[in-house]
């Protein structure tokens, strides 16, 4: 691990400021994923600024009914917020399918939305990869892509965001709450949060720099049966090759979030106009455009069969 300089903010604003007029410098709360990359040179900031204290770790109720997530209330509390069990399934049982209990401890929500890629040449400093090191080129294609993307994806990168937690955020609508440098705020919608790869891969999310994430606001509870469904490997701690976050109202109408596809969670609400027509007029606009490898090709049936047993789950 490189040497680096720390301080602690003390409020918000501050912390967006210390980095924002530091060169490489990166916020740090649980340094789940942080710390990884750094003991593997991945990541090697100059300095770190530590927003730990800022209070930024409570739920609470919206004047509009919603619940707002403060960007270090851990994914432990989260998951077991009863209100967030009771309005908001999908989220808690996206949270527990995630990681390992010591792990969720730790990680807070605005970690888990920055998350990086679990790409194996990303991790491979050997490899080449426009994610890391822009313009080196990629390695993933032509390479090892069992685990990568299959839609969205560019001829720069298939890397796919690890997430649990932002899948469940997306069929929510959930909205990203941040402050800049300069002390103002915004509101980014959690689907135009994450970027797709394009010719950048390396440009993840909408934040500018030292722009820090305060909250997610999730809107007021919508009904209906929520259900999160995550195909893996193994049973437990590991990364999905599909997942799938569905809320399925009475009349049928329902939100489909997917995960393990793309560089970003995957929703195209047009595709969930076709639900009357049934699952496979809805994967078939929910995958439009798709460009799987010979590697993933098997992720667009596996797709389809999820979201049906998701389904057939919920309507029972």
């Amino acid at each position: 691990m490189k040497p680096f300089t720390y301080e602690r903010a003390s409020s918000p604003a501050q912390a967006a400021a210390a980095v924002a007029r530091t060169p490489g410098a990166k916020f740090i709360a649980g340094g789940t994923n942080l710390l990884d990359l750094m003991k593997l040179q991945i990541e090697a900031p100059l300095h770190l600024v530590d927003v730990n204290t800022l209070g930024l770790d409570k739920i609470e109720r919206t004047s509009d009914g919603g619940l707002r997530v403060g960007a270090l209330v851990r994914n432990t509390d989260l998951a077991a917020n009863q209100r967030v069990r009771r309005d908001y399934g999908v989220l808690s049982r996206a949270l527990l399918a995630g990681a390992s209990g010591q792990l969720r401890n730790k990680a807070t929500t605005a970690g888990n939305l920055l998350q990086r890629t679990r790409c194996p040449y990303f991790y491979d400093t050997n490899q080449p990869c426009n994610k890391r090191e822009p313009g080196s080129g990629c390695a993933a294609i032509g390479g090892f892509s069992r685990q990568l993307g299959v839609i969205g994806v560019s001829d720069a990168c298939i890397a796919t965001h690890p997430s649990d937690m932002a899948v469940a955020m997306r069929a929510l609508d959930a909205t990203v709450e941040t402050v800049k440098a300069d002390g103002a705020t915004r509101a980014i919608p959690i689907a135009e949060f994450h970027r797709l790869p394009g010719t950048t891969p390396h440009i993840e999310t909408a934040l500018e720099p030292g722009e820090l994430i305060t909250s997610v606001t999730l809107p007021r509870p919508i009904g209906g049966t929520q259900i999160y469904r995550k195909v893996r490997d193994r049973a437990s701690y590991a990364f999905a090759l599909v997942s799938v976050a569905a809320v399925v109202q009475r009349n049928g109408a329902a939100r489909v979030a997917v995960g393990g596809v793309a560089h970003k969670p995957w929703r195209v609400e047009a595709a969930e106009a076709e639900m009357p027509r049934g699952v496979k007029p809805v994967a078939a606009r929910l995958l439009a455009g798709a460009r799987p490898t010979p590697d993933n090709a098997f992720k667009l049936p596996l797709v389809e069969r999820t979201l049906a047993a998701v389904l057939a789950e919920a309507r029972a």
